[in-house]
């Protein structure tokens, strides 16, 4: 017998009564009744054909599962009693586990066809909706997506799926949708980007299954049509949440059926949808839903109408934003406020519309009563005038921002200031050419805006030191300065800002402001150390150790430094490590060419309070001194 068993010869691949197990390439033979002796994988299989044994040949005569037609294997699978076996059984192969996928999660049985105790714990769990999956790239295919349907089903159930296809390789298609439809009833989230292959068979087989579903995102799916929406629509009447993008076969029908059966629709974004009209926007607005509170609508070719009926039934918008619609004109954004339906409006987005001009947008301010927050961007007909109308209209306005709106100048921006609320408390300019410096200070009658807590003037190439004496008088109580990118301003500029700061400023970017010099940060550490928290310094090329060491006296609670392409060195570096802030969790010295190995003792005792550390372009600091400073400041995150 021991020479059955460890048999090695040239016979050794003798396999009568013999089987394999699945997945090994090993042998278990049976020696006698009840006793088994498994025989290890051999390195290759010698035998590709029947078996021979003293001139006769051999066939294995034994019954296997794979000859059952498609219909067999499906009764025997289903029947399997819980999900981990399910899964086990999925890993057979690429039959088994297509037919498992296959398998609707209410046509498996609750108990085993051998008597088993019936699987109720794990039938509970499959229900639930717990698990979020993401496929993207070459992992989103069919076999991936029916993998994730039969292994998440007894773990918990899957709730949420993103695919993100990709041009370069084969993307999913209604095959690996049907089968996340079949085995995952429990859907509550489905995102599908840039998937060509998935047409609207695939979305009638989510709207027959995943009655749950609740939010729906499509971008880049150019085939999927009204059809597959309004499926959608009509089977899934929980739907809160709805994006299309980059879809050209949705249009009007579509968006009317989800006003038709989606009640409880709280939020949706359309986007570049050449088939999108006035008809369609109409029936979202006006089909009597009063949960729609998000709205987004995005290089369209909608004109007034839409507009006007936005205006008319958003009694419940909270959040509107309208970006490049061409065609929609003056008229339309007038109405829009004027009917005086936006009474919920909070924030208010208006990028590239020709037609918002003065006259339109003081309407908008004195027809939405409630606005808190507007942005204007690439608005180039807006002027000072409507700048300042605006301004007055708003009493509640509390956040305004504008970029890249050509036609408003200084005068029309510090006047609307002055204007305002005293609720308006944080104001961004970005990009505007047409923010400049003034001839002479401008005159002092304004009065001050003692509710702005933020100014952010960031990229307008025309902005200088002249008016920022007069700035500072407007602004008495700035806790948050950006001034990042303004070129033009020098110290005694800035002096005057930071000197009439009474509140004590807190964050303060003056990035990419290369004119500056260890004196505006002797002015911020002595008139704001106290408060000051976040200092951005990136770019500033005059700064150097001075400032660093006036920092590390006068800072307590700064927690956030960057002095990249600083002239900054070792000895900075050192200073700051023996001061005062107890807190200093980011430290950024990207571009400082003069730090060093001999900074490497000061940053490990700053590594104490630091989570953030970026070393990126400091040439002379040693590939081996980063890796000590990597294993000993373990809870840092360093770049370099």
């Amino acid at each position: 017998m021991p020479a059955l068993v460890n048999y090695r010869g040239d016979h050794s691949d003798f396999h009568a009564g013999g089987y394999s197990c699945a997945g090994d390439s090993g042998v278990v033979f049976s020696i006698a009744s009840g006793v088994e002796v498994y025989c290890p994988p051999r390195k290759r299989s010698r035998i590709a054909g029947p078996w021979i044994v003293g001139g006769e040949s051999f066939h294995d005569k034994r019954p296997s599962l794979d000859g059952l037609p498609d219909e067999c294997l499906f009764e025997i699978l289903r029947r399997l009693p819980a999900g981990r076996e399910r899964s086990i059984s999925a890993c057979v192969s690429k039959r088994w586990l297509t037919v498992l996928s296959n398998v609707r999660t209410s046509e498996f049985s609750q108990g085993s066809a051998a008597g088993a105790p019936a699987a109720d714990e794990d039938a509970d769990m499959e229900c639930d909706g717990c698990l979020t999956r993401c496929v993207e790239g070459k992992k989103a295919t069919d076999l991936r997506l029916a993998a994730i349907a039969v292994g998440t089903s007894g773990r918990g159930g899957l709730g949420k799926l993103s695919i993100r296809g990709s041009s370069s390789f084969p993307a999913v298609s209604d095959a690996g949708l049907a089968a996340i439809a079949r085995s995952c009833p429990s859907l509550r989230d489905l995102s599908m980007w840039n998937v060509a292959s998935v047409t609207d068979d695939g979305l009638f087989e989510i709207g027959r299954e995943c009655r749950s579903l609740e939010k729906l995102d499509l971008c880049q799916c150019p085939s999927i049509s009204n059809k597959g929406l309004s499926a959608i629509a009509e089977n899934c009447p929980n739907i809160t949440a709805l994006t299309i993008e980059s879809c050209p076969g949705i249009g009007n029908e579509g968006l009317q059926s989800v006003a038709k059966f989606c009640r409880k629709l709280q939020s949706i974004s359309i986007k570049d949808c050449g088939r999108v009209g006035d008809q369609g926007i109409a029936s979202l607005m006006s089909s009597g839903s009063s949960a729609l509170t998000k709205l987004k609508l995005q290089g369209l070719n909608i004109g007034d109408y839409s507009i006007a009926v936005i205006g008319h039934y958003g009694k419940a918008i909270t959040n509107l934003v309208l970006s490049g619609l061409q065609n929609v004109s003056q008229k339309g954004f007038w109405v829009m406020g004027n009917a005086r339906g936006l009474r919920t409006l909070l924030s208010l987005t208006i990028t590239a519309c020709r037609g918002l001009t003065d006259t339109s947008l003081e309407a908008v301010g004195k027809g939405c009563l409630n606005l808190k927050h507007m942005c204007l961007r690439k608005c180039s007909i807006v002027s000072d005038k409507g700048l300042v109308a605006f301004a007055k209209a708003a009493g509640v306005l509390e956040s305004l921002q504008l970029e890249e709106c050509n036609r408003i100048t200084q005068i029309g921006m510090l006047t609307a200031l002055s204007s305002s609320s005293f609720k308006l408390k944080s104001v961004a300019v970005i990009k505007c050419m047409g923010i400049k410096d003034l001839a002479s200070d401008y005159p002092t009658m304004l009065s001050p805006c003692e509710s702005l807590r933020s100014l952010s003037i960031r990229n307008c190439p025309g902005f200088g030191s002249t008016s920022l004496a007069t700035v500072g008088r407007l602004c008495p109580q700035l806790q948050q300065l950006d001034l990042s990118g303004l070129r033009r301003i020098t110290d005694d500029g800035l002096r005057p800002l930071v000197e009439c700061s009474e509140k004590g400023l807190v964050k303060v970017n003056l990035s990419d402001c290369s004119n500056l010099t260890d004196e505006v940060v002797f002015a911020l550490t002595r008139m704001h150390g106290e408060t000051l928290e976040l200092l951005n310094l990136c770019g500033c090329s005059k700064i150097t150790d001075a400032s660093l060491a006036a920092l590390a006296n006068a800072c307590p609670l700064l927690n956030d430094l960057d002095v990249s392409k600083c002239r900054v060195t070792d000895s900075g570096v050192v200073a700051l490590s023996r001061g005062v802030q107890s807190n200093l969790q980011i430290l950024s010295l990207s571009g400082c060419s003069m730090v060093s190995n001999k900074s490497a003792p000061a940053l490990e005792k700053l590594g104490t309070t630091l989570v953030g550390l970026n070393l990126q372009h400091c040439h002379s600091i040693s590939g081996h001194a980063i890796e000590l400073l990597t294993e000993s400041l373990w809870r840092c995150d360093i770049l370099s």
